[in-house]
């Protein structure tokens, strides 16, 4: 259903994410994250949104990225990866930011090891997503896009 209005939104990964497809396939599978560019970019056009798709394992750079999607995005697909349950800086750089944000988590951090029970961006996002693999960032594509259109009377 087109609006005839593209909006650029960002997914943003975190530390490691570059390695999937290799990095514990058991666990994140072996999709790379460049095929998990790929199939975002063909959701994302199906939906009228412009996607702008990036990562780094850097904690400062991951911050930089959230406030260029502030500043110029309608909304953010973040996997913030080890970084959710470490930094304070990743949790102030998206409560910073003024637009909708998606946590997204390609396994269920809270069926895991108990380190990565902790956190630190639950109550700052809008909403979130966790365990369904590479089929979550189409779940995250699709709410977002429903946050960013008007529901029709």
């Amino acid at each position: 259903m087109s609006t005839g209005k593209t909006q650029i939104v960002h997914i943003l990964g975190g530390p490691n994410l570059g390695r999937l497809g290799s990095r514990k396939p058991e666990i994140y599978g072996f999709t790379t994250w460049a095929e998990v560019s790929e199939l975002c970019q063909g959701w994302a056009a199906d939906l009228d949104l412009e996607l702008v798709f990036d990562q780094t394992d850097g904690e400062g750079e991951l911050v930089r990225m959230i406030h260029r999607a502030g500043d110029g995005a309608a909304g953010l697909i973040l996997n913030a990866a080890a970084y959710t349950h470490t930094s304070v800086a990743v949790r102030d750089a998206v409560e910073a930011v003024s637009i909708p944000v998606i946590e997204l988590h390609l396994t269920n951090p809270d069926a895991r090891e108990p380190f990565r029970r902790q956190n630190l961006l639950a109550d700052v996002v809008t909403a979130g997503i966790r365990g369904f693999g590479v089929q979550g960032y189409l779940m995250a594509l699709e709410g977002l896009a429903s946050m960013l259109t008007p529901a029709e009377d």
